[in-house]
């Protein structure tokens, strides 16, 4: 029997986010949200991320730049799970330097801040304080 795109990306986004930090965003869905939840989970990690064309750590460098581009908060949530599949810091570095010549300084130096506060701290499971600042990204 194939795995359904629900499973493996549930497979996937534990991989790449960690198994506990998956697990506690999952005690928080609620009837409101489950299907954009599930609709997340079968199309960014169970499609796209699973894709075999592009290793873990490419995507998670991709990532990182489109949320760095676009100011997203969730770049917080994609700086500290580049640890979990052994993205180094100098390569994101790297990645925020592209940003800044093709979408802006402002973009870049905001990146780099958020990079900055991820990587000054030892690598960790995401703690209760870090979890409710990436509160409501936990899905992407």
């Amino acid at each position: 029997m194939t795995e359904s795109r629900y499973d493996i990306g549930m497979k996937v986004r534990k991989e790449v986010l960690g198994s506990e930090h998956v697990e506690r965003a999952q005690t928080r869905i609620s009837e409101f949200d489950a299907d954009f939840q599930r609709f997340i989970t079968e199309t960014a990690w169970g499609s796209v991320w699973a894709r075999p064309d592009l290793d873990r750590r490419t995507r998670s460098l991709v990532t990182i730049a489109i949320m760095a581009a676009l100011g997203r908060e969730e770049l917080a949530l994609h700086l500290h799970a580049s640890r979990n599949i052994g993205v180094d810091p100098h390569e994101i570095a790297e990645v925020l330097l592209h940003v800044a010549v093709y979408a802006g300084a402002p973009a870049a130096n905001t990146a780099f801040a958020m990079a900055k506060k991820e990587f000054d701290q030892p690598a960790q499971i995401f703690s209760e304080e870090g979890d409710s600042a990436r509160e409501g990204q936990e899905d992407k």
